[in-house]
């Protein structure tokens, strides 16, 4: 781990080291083809919105299979309220939104749609409460207090409980060696677990943490996790061909 953070330091943008084909990483994706894109951009009035550009095209890439789907959406720290306006926004009527914020005060952006809880993201006792009142999540948001033992300790209790199919998204993860990134650095390394017979590398069986986690997605700044929709008990290495 420690020599690929060294190597990384010094990376190379290629073989040449050329400054080529350099972008505002905001304009990778059109936004015509990004309708959250669209309505931040559009947003000029109102309940406020602070998002970092780049993280609309990895909400996109995540959430789009969700939109017009009957889903519920946890988002931790609702802040201003803009960002609950714009996910009902995006992902259509049949949404439902619950926020969480340790401030009593954003009660307010309640409506029919939306419900928010008042509580500490760090604390058992509360998402205890939260999983009882809420039976089912198909995406979390973590945008809440950004710090490391926070982002862990939410992970902890809300992960198992998000549908299969569903996805995790932790923002805002800043800095070298962040605590936060490096406990998801661990987490990841369990999708390459070898459970086959001995002497066989295939079939693999699946441990209850493959056969839970998809894949894990490391974005700058971002996080994502995405759990199995359809559980599978083997994986299989398959040769085609006749000369080896």
């Amino acid at each position: 781990m420690l020599d690929g953070s060294l190597r990384a330091r010094d990376w190379p943008e290629s073989r040449e080291d050329q400054p080529t084909n350099r972008v505002n990483a905001s304009k990778i994706q059109s936004k015509e083809d990004n309708q959250l894109k669209l309505y931040f951009d559009s947003h000029k009035t109102g309940r406020g919105i602070v998002k970092w550009e780049h993280y609309f095209e990895i909400y996109d890439s995540h959430f789009k299979k969700f939109i017009g789907r009957e889903i519920n959406l946890l988002e931790i720290g609702v802040f201003s309220g803009g960002s609950l306006q714009m996910w009902k926004s995006y992902f259509g009527s049949k949404c439902r939104i619950f926020g969480v914020d340790i401030r009593q005060e954003c009660k307010a952006y309640e409506d029919d749609q939306t419900r928010v809880f008042i509580g500490d993201q760090a604390d058992s006792d509360f998402w205890r409460r939260f999983r009882e009142a809420v039976p089912r999540v198909d995406i979390v948001i973590d945008d809440g207090s950004h710090v490391p033992e926070h982002q862990v300790a939410a992970l902890e209790q809300l992960l198992p409980h998000v549908q299969p199919g569903g996805v995790y998204l932790c923002e805002d993860v800043h800095g070298l060696h962040n605590r936060y990134a490096g406990y998801m650095y661990g987490f990841a390394n369990r999708l390459n677990e070898l459970n086959c017979r001995p002497g066989e590398l295939s079939p693999v069986f699946l441990s209850k943490f493959q056969r839970s986690i998809k894949s894990v997605h490391l974005y700058p700044f971002v996080i994502v996790i995405e759990k199995v929709e359809t559980a599978v008990d083997q994986f299989l290495s398959t040769r085609r061909g006749t000369e080896w």
